[in-house]
Order: C-alpha cells, then structure tokens, then sequence
C-alpha cells in the first residue's frame, strides 16, 4: 500500500502546481438591499482581476428609478459600486442584467438579494449567465440547489481547505484510514459551521483564517519528519476533528457574507454543507482516479517502481510546497489584522 500513497504525492505535488492561482478567479459580488418600502441599494463588489476599463454595469428593471449618482470606491479587495433606487413595483419576478464594456471576462457572479419582508435570495451566476429573473417567492428545491452550488464552489476554490486535504492524503494514506480521517474532518467542520450560522458561537473571522493556513502548516511539517509514531500518524482522526472545528468557522464566513433566507434557513444551511462535502469528495475521489489512470498509462515503465526508491524524498517535497504557501498565507493574514 505504501507504493500507492508514494504515487499519490508526486501526482498531487503537480496538480498543485498547476491549479494553485485559481483561488484568485474570485466572483462579481452584487448585493440588493430593501432599505425601507420601494427604496433599494445596490452594492456590487469587483474582484481585482477585472481592469478599470471593463468595470461591469447592473441593471434592475425598468421600474427601479435612479435617486443618487453612482459612487465607485477602490480597495485592495478590487472595486466597489453603490448606487440607489426607488420603485413602486416589487423586485420580485424582476430581470438584474449584468454588461461589461468591452468583453465578458468569464468570472461568475454572486447575487444576494435582501427583502423587508425577510425574504432572502441567493443566485450564483456562471460566466455565461448575464441575465437573472428573480423569483416570485423562495422554494425549498430553488435553495437547496443554490445553496449546495454555492457550497461546491467555495471548497473547489479554497485552496487553504484543499492543501489541508492534500496533507491529510499524505499522512493517512489512500485506504480505509483516509476516510475515517477525512469523516472526522467532516463532522467537526460541520458541527461549528451550523453553530457559527446560527449565532450561537461566533469567533472573529480573521485569526480563524490565519489559524486555518497554520493547520496546513502543522500537517506539512509532521509529513516533512517523518515521525511515524507521532500523535498525527497514529491519531489522524484527533488532528483532522480539531482543526476541522476551526476550518468549520472559516466556512461560516462565507455563509456570513452570502446571507441565510430567512423562510429556509435549515434548508439553506444543511445545503451548504452537503455542497461542501460533495465538494471535498470530489476533489479526494478526482485525485484517486487521476493517480489511477496514470499508474495505468506507466506501469510498464517501472515508474512506481522507481516513487517507491524515493518515497521520503516526495512526502518532503510536498510537504515543503503545501508548508510553503500555507506559511505566506498565515502571515498574511496576520499582517492584515494586526497591522
């Protein structure tokens, strides 16, 4: 079994390499706020990837009358636009169109709509999709499909969760124990998503994050040892259920900025995570396909054969890639909320 998990770290060491700039595609945010009856503030949020010159326009429906100018702010975070309307006529049923002067850049967007009456909508668009009918009212199926997208979206794209999981695949192996582990992971971040959703704990969201990418970095320096008889060899059920308490608040953040309908907030919340963890099975079982498909293709090429002869050299090589990236992120983070 040993040769299989030695495989499973180069394959893994360059799919990292490959992928490790996508945490950088991050959506249009366009939030629509019901400040009181008929008056609507629109806030769309511009990820720094799109250039000033092919800044995206919103547009509500015909009825929503302008009563400010837009203001347009600028922040390490990209742009921010804000902009108020008034209208007689509900949003409800409505078209939210989205233009770019120039080209579409192929970024998705995130609608979050906030109604007086409580009512709560949530709309990821894909690159293609630039035109959204609101819905008359919410529906249990309209929610648990959204929220479950929105859920596989953000574990596909949090490459901190992802490089956490990449550890977890080096230190448990392929077998029966990496599942085990990856549940124990599971229960625990789903424990703590639902109680910081709910409002029943809540931690500040930046030392979580921080605490997060040292996670990944507490793994990465237990696999570039190689102490076999620590607690995270022996025991990695115990490292992945703690540390998944705190990825589980790191989550909770994205609930956090997207919003909870109010009329399916257990709908809502449970989707999410069932996003979440199909997300996570994903990537796992895309991995281990991938690495089969490849052992295929070199079997007769000797080359496990020759992963085998170099099995320390490789755990130490992608522990030293995942360390590294996690170590710039953690003091990032702390750079951030400190300074």
């Amino acid at each position: 079994m040993d040769w299989k998990r030695n495989f499973l770290v180069g394959l893994i060491f360059l799919c990292g390499l490959s992928g490790i700039s996508a945490h950088e595609g991050r959506p249009l945010f366009v939030e629509i706020t019901e400040k009181k009856a008929g008056v609507f503030e629109l806030q769309y949020k511009i990820p720094p990837t799109i250039p000033e010159f092919n800044l995206p326009e919103i547009f509500l429906p015909e009825s929503f009358e302008a009563i400010d100018k837009i203001t347009l702010y600028q922040s390490s975070g990209g742009f921010i636009k804000r902009q108020n309307f008034k209208s007689a006529s509900a949003l409800n049923g409505g078209d939210i169109q989205i233009q770019y002067p120039v080209m579409n850049p192929s970024v998705s967007c995130i609608m979050k709509i906030t109604l007086l009456n409580g009512q709560k909508f949530s709309k990821l668009l894909g690159p293609d999709e630039l035109l959204w009918t609101v819905p008359e009212e919410e529906s249990w199926a309209g929610v648990a499909r959204q929220y479950t997208q929105l859920g596989i979206q953000h574990i596909l794209e949090g490459w901190d969760h992802l490089l956490f999981l990449i550890c977890l695949m080096l230190v448990a192996g392929i077998g029966k124990k990496l599942w085990i582990t990856i549940t124990g992971f599971t229960i625990a971040h789903s424990i703590t998503l639902a109680l910081s959703a709910l409002n029943v704990v809540r931690l500040p969201i930046p030392p979580v994050e921080a605490v997060i990418a040292l996670s990944v970095v507490y793994l990465a320096v237990e696999i570039a040892l190689q102490k076999k008889d620590s607690l995270t060899y022996r025991y990695p059920i115990t490292v992945s259920s703690s540390f998944g308490l705190l990825h589980g608040f790191g989550f909770a953040a994205v609930l956090a900025e997207i919003g909870l309908p109010q009329l399916e907030i257990l709908t809502s919340l449970l989707f999410f995570n069932v996003g979440v963890e199909l997300g996570q099975i994903i990537f796992v079982v895309g991995i281990l396909l991938l690495w089969i498909l490849i052992r295929k293709l070199f079997i007769d090429k000797n080359v496990v054969a020759r992963l085998q002869f170099n099995r320390i050299k490789l755990e130490r090589l992608a522990a030293y890639f995942c360390g590294s990236i996690a170590s710039f992120w953690m003091i990032e983070r702390l750079y951030g909320f400190i300074v």
